[in-house]
């Protein structure tokens, strides 16, 4: 009798063992998926961006494979820690606050945050200057947090959704300026659209450290902290990188 009870839990060990080896062959990736070119979705439906690819560099480094999962950027660590997904690869910004619920891989490029305004009229990025102004920002992110923390009694802020949308109130009037990474606006600034508008002044925050989020304490860390290391020395992230910028982000 109490060999075959060895026998079963043998045997329910090897399974669930398989069942994990099997999870394991799928690394399930959170994106945003509308912060071009980071992520987004092209008219065809395919998952494009900086963030994307090295993702999937990422997973060939680790011989898995990439299952990514859209999701709105307010959502992004709740569906982390509730294992919708296993990692956010998502242009994330290491902060004190996020870092209470996740763990962060090493930075995998380093960003700013920028005002945009139009080229043709006058903008102070002053909080004199400022004062009265409509200022959009992406919602839960680090330049909402900037402008609440810095200018909140003195501008009138509204948050969007994603950056595409605030991008679109500043090209349709409805803000007179919008705060955000760096890199993202240099993409939107090349569009028919954009070029109409220009950074303005300098960034009012630099060495924005961006990495890859996981659960607490998930030995996923670790491994994607050396998948990292190999694609910075293989020369695929650098490949990666000039696909999208003509200038280095790491």
């Amino acid at each position: 009798m109490k060999r075959l009870k060895r026998w079963v839990i043998s045997l329910m060990t090897g399974l669930s063992l398989c069942g994990t080896a099997l999870a394991a062959d799928v690394l399930k990736v959170g994106v945003q998926g509308s912060l071009p070119p980071f992520s987004s979705v092209s008219g065809n439906g395919k998952l494009t961006g900086f963030d994307v690819d090295i993702a999937q560099a990422l997973c060939a480094e680790l011989k898995v494979q990439c299952q990514f999962v859209i999701t709105s950027w307010d959502r992004m660590l709740p569906s982390l820690n509730a294992r919708k997904f296993d990692a956010i690869i998502s242009s994330m910004s290491i902060t004190p606050e996020r870092e209470q619920l996740v763990s962060f891989t090493i930075p995998y490029y380093m960003n700013s945050i920028q005002f945009i305004a139009p080229r043709d009229k006058p903008f102070s990025t002053d909080p004199r200057g400022l004062k009265g102004k409509v200022i959009g920002a992406g919602r839960a992110t680090l330049s909402a947090d900037w402008l609440s923390n810095h200018l909140g009694g003195q501008v009138n802020m509204r948050f969007y959704d994603s950056q595409e949308e605030a991008n679109q109130a500043l090209a349709d009037g409805r803000v007179d300026a919008v705060l955000g990474d760096r890199f993202a606006h240099y993409a939107w600034l090349q569009t028919p659209e954009g070029q109409r508008f220009e950074l303005k002044g300098e960034p009012v925050l630099q060495k924005d450290r961006i990495a890859i989020a996981v659960r607490k304490n998930d030995p996923l860390k670790a491994r994607l902290d050396e998948a990292l290391k190999g694609i910075l020395a293989n020369g695929t992230y650098q490949q990666i990188n000039a696909r999208y910028f003509p200038f280095s982000l790491y």
